[in-house]
């Protein structure tokens, strides 16, 4: 099932919990600023579509709580309408020539060029983004990653910096190869050599989008 976002509360509450990962419809209606009631139904009209499904909590009083979140049909659908330029056929191919390689000549050989991969990778994002303040490479390098398929957002309080990607653009290859996202974390550290760069979130530890806490030195 494809789904056309357009501009609706549906769309609204879609898209939060996209990047929040999950929520109540309490939550949902405070933030968005529409009823409990309203809420409910669109939760309602999402959940039989197939696009969301929800679990609950039980409390030691009164009724269960219940928690809303994107179901995975959901989330491929606003990944595909979000980041349209994410590779969307190119995973299992990626994938099977690593494993040709790995059968081959050893997986030693598949690090190696996952290794150079990435070194590439930030060589170009260094010419890129040039070297400029802190800031402003950084919205560069969003830009960068939005052009690639990642739904990349920057965050700012005081000189701490928080890098989110809401999805992955390369999911089926980091599942099959975990060092990749290692790779990505060197890769950043190495386009911002005057910055600590930490990970704070991982998708592939069911967290709903990956971070990093970028500061200068």
């Amino acid at each position: 099932m494809s789904i056309t976002l357009q501009p609706s509360t549906k769309k609204e509450i879609l898209l939060y919990l996209y990047k929040q990962g999950r929520a109540t419809a309490i939550g949902l209606a405070s933030s968005l600023k529409i009823s409990p009631q309203a809420t409910r139904r669109h939760l309602q009209d999402l959940e039989s579509e197939n696009l969301i499904e929800h679990k609950a909590i039980p409390q030691k009083m009164g009724r269960p709580q219940y928690i809303y979140q994107l179901s995975s049909q959901g989330r491929s659908s606003i990944t595909a309408i979000l980041a349209p330029k994410a590779p969307q056929n190119y995973g299992k191919f990626t994938v099977s020539v690593l494993d040709t390689i790995a059968e081959t000549v050893g997986e030693e050989k598949v690090k190696e060029v996952l290794e150079k991969q990435w070194q590439k990778k930030a060589r170009e994002y260094r010419d890129r983004i040039g070297n400029t303040a802190l800031g402003d490479r950084l919205n560069k390098l969003i830009k960068l990653r939005q052009e690639e398929g990642f739904m990349a957002e920057l965050f700012v309080e005081g000189t701490k910096f928080f890098l989110a990607e809401h999805n992955c653009a390369i999911q089926e290859l980091a599942s099959s190869y975990p060092s990749v996202c290692s790779h990505e974390l060197e890769m950043f550290a190495a386009v911002l050599p005057d910055c600590t760069v930490e990970r704070t979130n991982w998708i592939n530890d069911g967290e709903h989008r990956c971070g990093y806490l970028i500061q200068e030195k």
